[in-house]
């Protein structure tokens, strides 16, 4: 039941509930992008792969490990004692507040541009804090505004230090080695061991729910890092190398990867395969587009053909010193199949059936594929323009086996960034309507209230929801946008981001995830030892939206509380 002093502001509960949806969509629209970004530009995953994917770690992340006491009021932004006795004040402030965030993100996700939802939140409160002339934090300090901008150049440029280690790493024990493939098949596990001890104690810190390192105790950390590393390499040499040895060396035409969990049993001359796959051995080609063009190792002269006339085929686009298309190369794929031509949503669904009546049900179905599907159908690693082109080119293309052996790395590294961020970011969208939920309930004022698990449940479905529906424009602005990716190249990325926040949250400092993964990106990309590898104008653009997050997101909600805080009433 409400209290008696906001029964009355029963609308400003409703608006902040409204908001709350378009908020927290958006910020898995724009933020969980961020987490399997480089796996799509890979070809590891694609876009409905993820969706699923998305939908599945995020509300695990949310509800499971979400924190049942929200801040609502971020990072004490501002504070509370300004609406002390006037919860109806307050209910107004986190509404508008929730507003701005939704607006902004909403805005800044549809035209492609990957934003901190956390930034937007504390810009959403500073807004509110200058109309309701509250105390802002400004000092430096845990949380504070100044923290905040400074993370814009910091936190990438840690992250771009820390990918481009774990990448150069990589690629000379690796990659650039005689035989990399003799070398990935010896180093994998330990990479794969190396990576689940990382991002156990990313997930195990990170969680809001988790202690502090020095209530969990050094020695457990210790022990959480050595026993998941010692299991992952258990589990790599058990499972995973008898996996490659079939798959990749005897070149076995039946096996996927859904027969891992027989292990041992692959090492066997006929091993007993379940759902036996029928057809002839192939690996994904990790470089080339949606249309089987390859513009990694020099070829940026090819442009996509028409759509009308087909996809070129790899044997019509000239490879250059492609080293995978060279007949005598010892790590030449002619298996690789060219891929078939791409269709658009409005192709695939809308336009077979866009001459039939609205009496027909097969209109209706069109249609309504076309709305639930849209999102995950779109081609989103194609980039027609000759200045991507030329940067694809740069990049050096390695054996695609060795990169497949990576893409198990890649898309574990990537669903743990999923969880770590269901169970911090939820935060963002639930806050405020926490805030308001609890004042209306209470009728007080407080910065932390109890989040109803039913909340958490609500959020982590919008969080992957959003994704699914509108989550292909931050895919598509990250990735192959910025610089060729590759599954070596996004796993050095994704952990190269997560070793910067692990090491920023031990510091107190308020990195954003997007920031890390961007600026890792950038780390990778710098390998190629060629500036001209990087897309600059991406990274302009990204920035951009980075500065102006917190302004536009703090004037639309500060304009809004303003107003609404001075409007005349009878």
């Amino acid at each position: 039941m409400p209290h008696p002093l906001t029964a009355k502001y029963d609308w400003i509960l409703a608006l902040t509930s409204m908001a709350f949806v378009f908020s927290c969509a958006s910020n898995g629209a724009n933020d969980v992008a961020n987490s399997y970004a480089t796996s799509v530009a890979a070809r590891t995953l694609k876009m409905w792969h993820v969706g699923i994917l998305a939908a599945i770690t995020e509300f695990v992340g949310a509800v499971a490990l979400g924190d049942r006491v929200t801040d609502t009021i971020k990072s004490g932004i501002i504070t509370p004692d300004r609406f002390e006795g006037n919860p109806g004040a307050f209910m107004l402030a986190m509404g508008c507040a929730e507003v701005g965030s939704a607006t902004w993100l909403t805005t800044a996700t549809l035209l492609g541009w990957p934003v901190s939802t956390t930034q937007t939140i504390v810009g959403a409160l500073v807004g509110v804090g200058f109309a309701t002339q509250a105390d802002i934090t400004w000092a430096w300090e845990k949380g504070s505004v100044s923290q905040v901008a400074a993370s814009w150049g910091v936190a990438p440029g840690i992250a771009c230090g820390f990918a481009a280690i774990i990448f150069g790493t990589l690629k000379y024990s690796v990659l650039e080695r005689e035989d990399p493939f003799k070398w990935g098949m010896w180093l994998v596990p330990w990479y794969m061991a190396l990576t689940g001890g990382i991002l156990a104690l990313f997930l195990t810190i990170e969680a809001p729910t988790a202690p502090s390192l020095e209530e969990f105790g050094a020695g457990k950390a210790t022990g959480i890092i050595l026993g998941c590393f010692f299991g992952c390499l258990l589990i790599a040499y058990t499972f995973f190398l008898p996996y490659f040895q079939r798959r990749l060396v005897k070149k076995d035409p039946r096996v996927r990867f859904y027969h891992l969990p027989l292990g041992p049993l692959l090492w066997m001359e006929n091993p007993p395969l379940y759902f036996a796959h029928d057809g002839e051995w192939a690996i994904t080609n990790h470089y080339a587009d949606a249309y089987g063009v390859v513009r990694a190792g020099g070829n940026a002269t090819a442009p996509l053909q028409g759509k009308a006339d087909g996809a070129p085929t790899d044997e019509k686009a000239p490879q250059g010193n492609d080293v995978e298309r060279q007949p005598d190369s010892l790590t030449s794929s002619p298996e690789i199949q060219p891929l078939k031509q791409v269709l658009e949503p409005e192709e695939r669904f809308i336009d077979p059936v866009r001459e039939l009546s609205w009496g027909n049900p097969t209109k209706w179905w069109g249609y309504l594929k076309y709305g639930l599907l849209q999102g995950v159908t779109r081609d989103v690693i194609t980039h027609d323009s000759q200045l991507l082109r030329d940067i694809h080119s740069r990049a050096r293309r390695y054996d695609d086996r060795v990169e497949h052996m990576w893409t198990y790395c890649q898309v574990v590294s990537a669903m743990l960034m999923s969880i770590a961020h269901g169970s911090n970011d939820v935060a963002n969208a639930v806050g405020p309507w926490v805030g308001s939920y609890n004042a209306y309930n209470s009728g007080s004022v407080t910065d932390e209230a109890d989040t109803p698990v039913w909340f958490l449940v609500i959020a982590g479905l919008l969080l992957g929801g959003g994704f699914w529906f509108y989550g292909y424009h931050i895919i598509r602005a990250l990735g192959n946008k910025i610089t060729q990716m590759s599954p070596t190249r996004g796993f050095a990325t994704e952990l190269g981001a997560a070793v910067t926040v692990l090491l920023a949250s031990r510091l107190g400092l308020p990195v954003s995830t997007t920031q890390c993964l961007t600026g890792a990106a950038v780390g990778v990309a710098l390998m190629n030892y060629d500036l001209a590898a990087v897309n600059w104008r991406q990274i302009a653009f990204i920035f951009s939206g980075w500065v102006l997050t917190l302004p536009c997101a703090g004037l639309i909600s500060g304009l809004l509380c303003v107003m609404a805080l001075n409007t005349p009433h009878f």
